[in-house]
């Protein structure tokens, strides 16, 4: 017998754009909020969406990071987490272009500070600007544009993270591992959120999700 709230799955994209109203009414329905559901297109209903998603998604990253005392919450994820949320279909969204592309980030930074011979000078907001350190963060970031273009995992928040690790606010090998751990982490939880919603979010690139 077929599902008598199939046709009124709503149709991509929604009064504000991307998939989120697409998200809220599967999880309304898969929780059978009829009334949520009838309701989904409501910009106010995305807000609140939006505003609960985004509380609930960095402050679980923010919590391990309280538990554990590591940097498991850090500037670029909230860009990560609004294109997991807002337009998870879109390339630069899937697993693949998120991982890649801020290990990418992460390396560039990284072998900025080697080249600078920056790995154990102060972050540049703590002291001042450099010209070592504009070099860094010049070449962190034009190596990150490139290697991701190179490679076709475009992932715009790996910006964010490379200047992160090349202004040294991240500057050991140690948090740049729980770096990329909080991306993966932060992965899993859009692709549960998006799967439950009936979102074809893929299991690592486009064109390959599993349903």
């Amino acid at each position: 017998m077929s599902d008598p709230t199939a046709s009124e799955q709503p149709r991509r994209p929604g009064p504000i754009g991307g998939d989120m109203a697409a998200i809220v009414f599967g999880l309304a329905r898969r929780a059978r909020l009829t009334s949520l559901m009838k309701r989904y297109d409501s910009t106010l209903v995305l807000a609140v969406f939006a505003f609960v998603n985004g509380l609930i998604a960095i402050g679980v990253m923010s919590l391990i990071a309280f538990v554990t005392g590591e940097p498991f919450i850090f500037p670029s994820l909230g860009p990560t987490a609004f294109l997991l949320f807002y337009t998870p279909l879109v390339v630069a969204a899937c697993p693949r272009n998120t991982i890649c592309g801020h290990a990418i980030g992460a390396g560039a930074g990284y072998l900025s500070l080697v080249i600078f011979g920056l790995t154990n000078a102060p972050p540049a907001l703590a002291t001042s600007v450099t010209g070592a350190r504009v070099g860094a963060a010049a070449l962190s970031l034009g190596l990150t544009s490139g290697v991701m273009v190179l490679a076709r995992v475009p992932h715009p928040p790996a910006g964010a993270t490379t200047l992160i690790v090349s202004l040294g606010i991240f500057h050991e090998p140690r948090q740049l591992v729980i770096l990329m751990l909080a991306v993966v982490l932060l992965v899993v939880q859009g692709f549960v959120i998006n799967r439950l919603a009936g979102i074809p979010y893929p299991v690592w690139s486009p064109g390959h999700a599993e349903t």
